[in-house]
């Protein structure tokens, strides 16, 4: 991989920053990673900072971290905020003021490695012992891949982990053979009374969900069978490239689904264990002349690119809009509900090298990190913190962690399984006077919190919105996925890999997303247009090198498996 004038200048700059930070000497941070425990148990009042829910009131009140505190004997200072979380953080690393921990920040690999190096954040390996945190050495022992998730390259743990295994295992499904309820982010809809009027059916190809959206359009089907203003049909409308609003649903007929991605936006995993970018593919130009056609048809909402989700909603609870993308067709259509259906993922266009094809690829779930919870080189007794943090890793606890404690939230256990049941939006509403969504975020407690997929089978029930999601997952998008094969997203990556991908991934990202849209827009690419598209990924914004970072990556990954 060559290196770069502007990626040597990007260390030099990270090692001037290095020598601000706090504990130097000499211009020199003094490691503490080396090895060994810290046996120092008389610290038992703790400063902890980091971020909470919009909707939260602080932790200083809740009773299941006070008992928790109680059961560690120790007490916890809390300063936690849900606004200028990262400027606040950074102030405090750059400034020497550290706390004993930060909890619920979401550190990058990146950061992880970085501070870890220096000796602002102690490595937790050594302290990994079924004496100081019993619960968590036994789920790492039953779930090695974990471990391996938050061990970065040198071999140090920086944070403990946290992740959600939420998978159709909750609803039954082998655990060898689950999916993540984050696999297929987009569900498409449809108005079939809109149909039923024209006397359509539903569309199973792109060229058919063309004439449909033609006939919605030239029927002005919203001012027709609802009786809105004239001329307010919205054939189709989705965001652009965004989490389940976006238009990505609809490429796989040209055999791909470029989903927002937590690794890299259009890289996809192959098969064959290689790494490519959709984005430079002849099916993704293809793709893109295709739907240039529809959207200067006025089939595609011109607001699409611009637009917010609450936009979205707005435009499809009047009642205006024929098909569009979300999870849950009550919470998009509201009360013209009743009038949509799932769409399917549509073959490819007659006459083409698609015609016939679907194939709808998937993304992977959430990740395990351990950026949640770290503690600093200020922490005088590590121990009696990681005791306290321990106890999160019990599968009751956890759920009160996430969703809010046992006689509010959780309203009792089901007779014979043990199993606990959650409170209903109806109960929560009457009760609290508040939504059970807004119940959770008044109660949940950001950081490392593992919830594993078993406990959806032994503790708790999911909240039944996520069992029809992961319902719907299983029985109607799934079958139209033919190969399962996604790049994982707990790869490791090594310093100078992250600082490739830290140099480059906004700059790639940013210039594909902004030339699709284009193409969409004003048509194209020519081959002159394209041949320069691709030239200017590899030459300006290091297409080649971050390819070559996620194959390594993968590499490592798959051969440690």
């Amino acid at each position: 991989m060559k290196k770069s004038v502007k990626r040597v200048c990007a260390a030099a700059l990270a090692g001037a920053m290095i020598l601000l930070l706090p504990g130097c000497e000499n211009g020199l941070v003094s490691n503490v990673n080396d090895g060994t425990v810290n046996q120092n148990t008389d610290q038992t009042d703790f400063y902890i900072m980091g971020g909470q829910s919009a909707l939260s009131a602080g932790y200083d009140d809740l009773e299941v971290l006070n008992a928790l505190q109680e059961n560690a004997g120790i007490h916890i200072n809390w300063e936690t905020m849900s606004d200028s979380l990262s400027e606040q953080v950074n102030i405090r690393i750059t400034g020497g003021q550290l706390p004993d921990a930060f909890q619920g920040v979401g550190f990058s690999n990146y950061d992880l490695a970085r501070y870890g190096d220096d000796g602002t954040f102690l490595d937790l390996t050594p302290y990994l012992t079924p004496d100081i945190m019993p619960n968590l050495c036994a789920i790492l022992e039953s779930h090695p891949e974990i471990r391996a998730a938050v061990t970065m390259e040198d071999g140090g743990i920086y944070g403990l982990p946290s992740g959600e295994q939420m998978t159709t295992a909750g609803i039954g499904a082998d655990m060898d053979d689950a999916y993540s309820i984050f696999s297929v982010p987009q569900y498409s809809m449809i108005n079939k009374a809109w149909l039923d009027d024209l006397g359509l059916e539903i569309p199973t190809s792109l060229d058919e969900l063309h004439d449909v959206l033609k006939a919605f359009k030239d029927n002005d089907m919203s001012a027709k069978y609802y009786g809105n203003a004239a001329g307010s049909t919205i054939p189709m409308t989705t965001g652009f490239d965004e989490w389940c609003w976006g238009q990505n649903i609809f490429y796989s007929g040209f055999g791909f689904t470029n989903w927002p991605n937590d690794v890299c936006n259009d890289l996809h995993l192959k098969s064959d264990g290689t790494v490519e970018f959709v984005c430079v593919t002849d099916a993704y130009r293809d793709c893109l002349t295709y739907f240039h056609d529809w959207y200067a048809e006025g089939l595609m909402d011109t607001e699409m690119f611009s637009q917010s989700d609450s936009q979205l909603i707005a435009k499809c609870q009047q009642g205006y809009v024929g098909v569009s993308t979300w999870w849950y067709i009550e919470e998009l259509m509201g009360e013209y509900a009743d009038d949509y259906v799932f769409l399917p993922p549509l073959t490819g266009p007659k006459g083409t090298e698609y015609e016939g094809t679907c194939n709808v690829t998937i993304r992977p779930g959430s990740p395990i990190s351990s950026g949640q919870l770290c503690i600093t080189n200020k922490c005088e007794s590590p121990i009696n913190l990681l005791k306290f943090y321990d106890q999160w890793y019990d599968g009751e606890t956890v759920m009160q962690l996430q969703y809010g404690p046992k006689g509010v939230f959780f309203t009792g256990q089901e007779e014979g399984t043990g199993m606990w049941l959650s409170i209903t939006d109806e109960e929560a509403r009457e009760k609290y006077g508040k939504s059970a969504g807004e119940l959770r975020n008044l109660y949940e407690v950001y950081g490392p919190k593992l919830i594993l997929a078993e406990y959806y089978n032994d503790v708790f029930y999911m909240e039944d919105r996520a069992i029809e999601r992961l319902t719907d997952l299983d029985t109607f998008w799934m079958p139209y996925v033919q190969d399962t094969t996604f790049y994982p997203v707990d790869c490791v990556f090594t310093g100078m890999e992250m600082e490739t991908i830290d140099w480059h991934k906004s700059d790639f990202e940013t210039s594909v997303r902004e030339q699709e849209g284009l193409w969409l827009k004003e048509g194209g690419p020519t081959d002159e247009e394209w041949e320069a598209y691709k030239k200017r990924l590899s030459d300006k914004c290091g297409m080649d090198d971050l390819l070559e970072v996620y194959q390594s990556a993968y590499d490592r990954y798959s051969a440690a498996e």
